[in-house]
């Protein structure tokens, strides 16, 4: 099982990460970047140790291997992967979005139906199998990148100015394949081992260049990442911004330019009904959705935990109004935990032995997503009211005789003192209105795409032949006469 101390030496190699126009030479120091590096740190120290029950042996290869890493063969499979993704997503709050089991939970399922990438002009299941093997071999941190970069909704990469705006082949060799262009966004891209780089977004025939999937290492020749401005180096200390000190994994947009691929690390090659097949016909996107509903469950929670404390310090937790706002957001939260578990209720073993989740669940949760998170958040900023803005500025303001007295004095509640309700408080805002709490807010509207396009997976997963056969039926019982 890989350990922490081996994730953080092995990022510290020759990637080419920019921030502010200057490369970072080592992520793993870098105070962008070394807060959510040690924290992927820790999970990895988690999965290891035998008390979280992360681990099992491996059917594939006969070696211990965390549980995130294994292929859901039955429903017991599938119960104990959500004990590992919880366990992860209760060390981070759920504030990790983009932990090691999100695409890992993609490639269980395309290794569970390696067929899915022969029926293409190549043959790349093998290609696949071995991938996953490596994954519970060496847990190697694997982030994804996987829309095209936002140049034109209204057409598809070819119909762009200019040559190889999104990813696409240039050249095809008898080792591989030459790669040029960009994709987005890959949350947690900087200080990941590898990332997976394709396309969810339909392409059309003309796309053919630009219908790739492949996975690269984070320090290959020619492959540039370009991120969104870091948070981290901008908080005063842990007690001023607790969230943002931890958690902030950044975004960033991917620049190939001319990146060699070798043929073992392709997966999808020129074929744009392969991009749809590893998705969907797989089980990979119900898979990976299922364990982004597990994290989001966990984050609604600790949010509710947040209102809650909020309210119990205010002492207006008996008042009627405040405990209609916490019943409203215990109920939005319990909306997604039962979804999760429904899912698991719900699921069943397709043809190749793989058991999904049940689909209905999982899209029916995800398509409130981007309604849920911020009615949640608007619900905690009611509840604290002026509270996250009467504040210190800062630690120091806590740390300074001359300034203490006064803190201690006017900023307290009966029975917390000064300092606990500071910290609770600034705790809140860096949840709603920190820049990294607005991050969050965009991120999790957006989290598995435009609303529009997560509200299709639900109606098309609804199976609305029941509901619409009782309808018939009723109509068909009286008439005029």
């Amino acid at each position: 099982m890989r350990a922490g101390q081996d994730y953080l030496a092995a990022i510290k190699d020759d990637r080419a990460v920019y921030v502010d126009g200057e490369r970072v030479r080592d992520v793993a120091a870098h105070p962008a970047f070394s807060p959510i590096a040690t924290t992927i740190g820790e999970l990895f120290d988690v999965a290891a140790d035998p008390a979280s029950g992360m681990t099992f042996t491996a059917p594939e290869t006969g070696v211990e291997a965390n549980r995130i890493n294994g292929i859901p063969r039955s429903r017991e499979d599938l119960t104990a992967f959500r004990h590992a993704a919880q366990t992860w997503a209760r060390h981070t709050h759920g504030w990790v979005g983009r932990s090691p089991d999100h695409v890992a939970s993609f490639v269980n399922g395309f290794a569970a139906h390696p067929e899915a990438f022969a029926a293409g002009e190549r043959d790349f299941s093998e290609n696949v199998l071995a991938y996953h093997r490596r994954l519970q071999t060496e847990s190697p941190y694997v982030s994804y990148a996987i829309i095209p970069p936002q140049v034109s909704r209204a057409t598809t990469a070819h119909a762009w100015e200019g040559d190889f705006v999104q990813v696409g082949v240039v050249e095809e060799r008898s080792d591989g394949i030459v790669v040029r262009g960009a994709q987005m966004l890959a949350t947690g891209g900087p200080v990941a081992d590898e990332i997976l780089v394709s396309c969810i977004k339909p392409l059309t025939d003309d796309d053919a260049d630009f219908a790739l999937s492949f996975v690269v290492p984070v320090a290959a020749e020619g492959l540039k990442l370009y991120c969104r401005r870091p948070f981290a180096p901008a908080a005063t200390s842990s007690y001023d911004y607790p969230l943002t000190t931890r958690y902030d994994e950044t975004d960033a947009l991917l620049v190939f330019d001319d990146v060699f691929v070798p043929w073992d690390k392709v997966f999808v090659y020129r074929d744009v009904a392969g991009l749809r097949r590893q998705f969907f016909e797989t089980g990979a996107h119900v898979l990976g959705n299922w364990q982004s509903q597990i994290r989001f469950s966990v984050k609604l929670q600790f949010i509710a935990g947040l209102a809650r404390k909020v309210a119990a310090v205010n002492g207006v937790d008996k008042f009627p109004g405040v405990v209609e706002k916490l019943g409203e957001l215990a109920s939005l939260t319990s909306i997604v935990e039962s979804a999760v578990l429904a899912a698991e209720y719900t699921a069943a073993p397709d043809d190749a032995g793989l058991w999904r989740p049940g689909k209905r669940a999982v899209y029916g949760a995800m398509g409130l997503q981007a309604e849920l998170y911020p009615r949640a958040l608007a619900i905690l900023r009611d509840l604290v009211g002026g509270g996250v803005l009467q504040v210190p500025s800062g630690i120091e303001d806590m740390r300074n005789p001359e300034t203490r007295a006064d803190i201690d004095r006017y900023i307290y509640s009966p029975g917390t003192p000064a300092e606990e309700r500071v910290k609770l408080f600034k705790l809140v805002w860096d949840a709603v209105g920190s820049e990294f709490g607005g991050r969050h807010h965009q991120y999790e509207m957006f989290y598995a795409g435009a609303p529009f396009v997560v509200k299709g997976y639900a109606f098309r997963n609804y199976d609305f032949d029941g509901p619409l056969a009782d309808v018939d039926a009723f109509l068909a019982s009286y008439g005029v006469e």
